[in-house]
């Protein structure tokens, strides 16, 4: 047995539970559901999509109306977190920018 798990492993991600969660956290911040996407004053911000035990998420790197899209493949939990941590930069950066 290793000793960085400490004797148990960490559940097992089911995405449709957490794309429940990670949908609600996005509407907290502001931005409007569309779909499987996500707007922000009319222009599509982010995009989620569930796959093979993990969820795809494409987020533009700049508000426009034809994004350059980042794509992230969440596998868990923290990575969920990350990709709400993430959101919220890009929204203040999106702020100042306009």
């Amino acid at each position: 047995m290793s000793d960085d798990d400490f004797g148990f492993a960490p559940p097992p991600f089911k995405p449709d539970d957490a794309l429940v969660g990670l949908r609600r956290s996005l509407r907290d911040l502001g931005l409007a559901e569309r779909g499987a996407g996500f707007e922000l004053r009319g222009k599509r911000v982010l995009e989620l999509a569930a796959e093979d035990g993990t969820i795809r998420v494409r987020i533009t790197r700049r508000l426009m109306l034809t994004p350059e899209w980042d794509t992230l493949i969440l596998k868990g939990a923290a990575d969920t977190r990350k990709l709400v941590d993430e959101v919220k930069k890009r929204l203040a950066r999106w702020e100042r920018e306009d």
